[in-house]
């Protein structure tokens, strides 16, 4: 992917901490990109849970000074709504999450750079799976 329209999942962030070198290579050739608060909270969560927790928010906090960090909005809360209603109308639910960081792709024309499936059911978004 080329520009500067990169918004990356928390399952791709967790592939760099993990060593993933292709990954983290993929991420240098970007211009810049975007997490969002959802984001920066999932991986808070993983901090939390391990046994070394220093040694990861210190990775974590040398990554964040390359992120660019957007917030949620009344906006995000619209698109949230008209996404949530959509996956029930389809029968499709996934993660809480995942429809705000799907809120967060459609209003900021994101490419979304993850390795979960099921953001597919969301329609109007565009992704990239690594």
């Amino acid at each position: 992917m080329t520009g500067s329209r990169a918004f990356l999942d928390s399952n791709i962030i967790i592939e760099v901490f993990s060593g993933n070198s292709s990954i983290a290579d993929k991420i240098h050739q970007l211009s810049d990109f975007y997490i969002s608060t959802i984001v920066l909270g999932e991986l808070y969560v993983g901090i939390n849970r391990v046994v070394n927790k220093d040694k990861h928010l210190k990775k974590l906090q040398a990554f964040l000074e390359l992120a660019n960090i957007i917030d949620i909005d009344q906006s995000t809360s619209v698109l949230f709504g008209e996404i949530s209603a959509e996956l029930y109308k389809k029968g499709k639910p996934i993660p809480t999450n995942d429809i705000w960081i799907a809120a967060s792709i459609r209003q900021y024309n994101f490419t979304l750079i993850t390795r979960d499936k099921h953001f597919n059911a969301i329609s109007d978004l565009s992704i990239e799976s690594w």
